[in-house]
């Protein structure tokens, strides 16, 4: 019997597709049960916040209401890949400059830091560092603990990074002039 060659190239695009989406990290950050009263009693659902990133610079985040947990989480990760967002990362271990993110009552402090400083954060920040793939930061979160707000004020945060190239570009100038003029007046401010 003869194999059908368009269901061999269909199968053939389907690995290639699987091949070419990267590894993600996906890092549920919580789930929450919530109750809705009904005349027969309590109908039990649940509410799931995950945090999806590759490691090399790219992160987004999703949520996601389901009856029961597994479909919550696949929810909020389906959720979470279709907002991901690039954030420039220098030497793909920390960020190019401290940020502060705001959302609500919450606000975010991330700072860069030197090689082998870690991850200094603290939940929900901690699992958006590490989906992320930066590898030195401190954070701190400022307001509130409802991982909702943490994570969009860390998003916020994140989105006002700016590598120097893009900063060059903008005002019209070289990376060396944009890096070498801090590195200069650091010079200056030590002597």
């Amino acid at each position: 019997m003869a194999k059908n060659p368009k269901g061999e190239r269909r199968d053939r695009d389907r690995e290639r597709e699987r091949s070419a989406e990267p590894e993600l990290i996906e890092k549920l950050v919580g789930i929450n049960r919530v109750a809705k009263v009904v005349k027969g009693g309590k109908r039990f659902g649940f509410a799931a916040i995950v945090v999806v990133g590759d490691g090399k610079g790219r992160v987004g985040h999703g949520a996601g209401k389901a009856r029961e947990v597994p479909e919550a989480i696949r929810k909020a990760t389906e959720h979470a890949k279709k907002q991901m967002i690039r954030v420039p990362l220098r030497e793909g271990r920390t960020l190019h400059h401290d940020v502060i993110g705001h959302f609500g009552a919450g606000n975010v402090v991330m700072r860069a830091a030197d090689a082998g400083t870690g991850i200094i954060a603290g939940g929900p920040v901690r699992a958006i560092c590490e989906a992320l793939g930066v590898h030195d930061v401190v954070a701190k979160s400022v307001g509130t603990s409802n991982p909702h707000n943490m994570i969009k004020a860390a998003f916020d945060a994140l989105g006002r990074c700016n590598s120097p190239r893009s900063v060059a570009a903008r005002r019209g100038k070289k990376v060396s002039d944009i890096i070498g003029s801090k590195r200069g007046a650091e010079a200056d401010a030590r002597e």
